[in-house]
């Protein structure tokens, strides 16, 4: 049978010491060290009641702590009563298993604890597939660290029959099967969003991506005056939310919250949600939300930029926008970040400040990758046609006097320009789209020529 104590496990309302060994030559200092794991316990529910922090240049590879911290961290458990024993580090299955025979106290690594949360704020049909997979992706390695009952089941008919298989093996063959399931699911659900997101071609997207709790959800409200769900602890959101957006004298967009990321995010969780991030993938722009007020700021957006090269975005199409500015108690440490970052937005989502700053900078981010294209050509030429309507925006169409030949107006991203290719007796005259961005302003004509 499992192995009880594992078997009751829930995170939410447990008494934990909180532990993490960190290198000397990383940015992080001892002081600041479990702050992000104090938030992502407090997400989940759990009481601290004691900490432990061991600077190493390299975890010990059978327990993480070194024998002398191993032996004070036993000491800790019984005097607190801890239940559980939290590590900011991700633990192999046999660190996990050595600390837990040498505590006696059920040890949770760092992504455990997140998928334990995300596990508890998964809401829609497809949050709940990725977590599960990623959850037994997770702990396949670990079957032997859950199970007691290892015993052989008989197995074979008559005499001869063998040794069996063990439950070990049980399990991992059926949790096999279940992964491939999951997968399969997904995939469908996947194929769904990828067919809605690319049918949204004719309607600009922008994307909030950030460092969980940098306040994506609250500044999309204020945005959109949607009512998405916020609330001030990480990973409030999961699921991709989407809402119109009006920019004054461009028009309407869309603009999508996403999930947050934190530091050294579980590499199976990073796989299973790529479909939910499909949205940034596919986006026109991204607004990378940062939490100004937040001393760590820019590992913040190291760590996001990287979770995105990961998962195959390209970072580089990204505003930079500082939010909570209301926070921030030095501002000279928000001039600091603005001389660095140049081309950065700071506001406020809460008060508003900066909101109309913001607006005019995606229009204007927008409006330098669109060009307007007039387009003469036969009436017969379906082929253009065809990637006219894939490819752009069509503003109007004028037919000539004797309707053998047709104008299309249309809006077109500039890297999709060589996708008209050469077609007999057509002309192409483009035009800028002005510095306002507004899609049916012409500011100068740059060329006629003839493809």
């Amino acid at each position: 049978m499992a192995d009880p104590k594992r078997e009751e496990l829930q995170v939410k309302a447990k008494r934990a010491i909180l532990v993490s060994v960190i290198s000397p030559s990383s940015h992080i200092n001892k002081e600041q060290a479990l702050d992000e794991l104090k938030g992502l316990v407090e997400t989940a529910g759990v009481k601290v009641v004691g900490t432990l922090v061991q600077s190493r240049e390299n975890p010990h590879p059978a327990t993480c702590l070194g024998k002398g911290k191993l032996a004070e961290l036993k000491s800790m458990v019984k005097p607190v009563d801890a239940e559980l024993i939290i590590f900011d580090n991700n633990l192999s299955p046999s660190q996990g298993r050595n600390i837990e025979e040498e505590t006696g106290t059920i040890i949770v690594d760092r992504s455990e604890l997140i998928l334990d949360i995300f596990a508890t704020h998964a809401k829609t049909y497809e949050a709940k597939l990725q977590v599960e997979l990623a959850q037994l992706l997770y702990f396949r390695p670990r079957l032997k660290r859950l199970w007691t009952h290892l015993e052989r089941i008989e197995g074979g008919v008559g005499a001869g029959r063998g040794p069996g298989e063990k439950q070990l093996e049980t399990d991992r063959r059926l949790l096999d099967k279940r992964v491939a399931e999951l997968k399969r699911k997904l995939s469908e659900v996947e194929k769904r969003r990828e067919r809605t997101v690319s049918n949204r071609f004719q309607q600009l997207t922008v994307s909030l991506v950030g460092y969980t709790n940098a306040g994506k959800s609250t500044l999309m409200n204020a945005l959109t005056g949607a009512d998405v769900y916020i609330a001030d602890q990480l990973f409030a959101t999961l699921d991709t939310r989407t809402r119109r957006w009006e920019l004054p004298h461009w028009g309407e967009i869309l603009l999508s919250d996403t999930v947050g990321f934190v530091r050294n995010l579980p590499h199976h969780l990073v796989a299973s949600f790529k479909s939910t991030l499909e949205e940034a993938r596919q986006a026109d722009l991204l607004l990378h939300v940062v939490d100004s007020s937040n001393p760590e700021v820019e590992h913040h957006i190291k760590t996001v930029n990287e979770v995105l090269e990961e998962i195959g975005i390209d970072y580089s199409n990204a505003l930079l926008v500082f939010n909570k500015s209301d926070k921030v108690e030095d501002r000279s440490k928000l001039d600091v970040l603005r001389l660095k970052y140049e081309n950065a937005i700071t506001v406020s989502a809460v008060s508003g400040e900066g909101l109309d700053r913001l607006s005019q900078a995606v229009i204007d981010r927008l409006a330098s990758g669109y060009v307007i294209v007039e387009i003469e050509t036969p009436v017969g030429n379906g082929k253009l046609l065809s990637q006219l309507e894939e490819h752009s925006l069509i503003l109007s169409r004028e037919y000539s006097s004797d309707d053998t030949r047709v104008t299309y107006r249309a809006r077109i991203a500039r890297r999709f320009l060589p996708v008209l290719k050469s077609s007999e007796d057509t002309e192409i005259r483009i035009h800028d789209d002005g510095d306002q961005g507004s899609p049916n302003q012409l500011q100068h004509e740059e060329s006629i020529h003839e493809v």
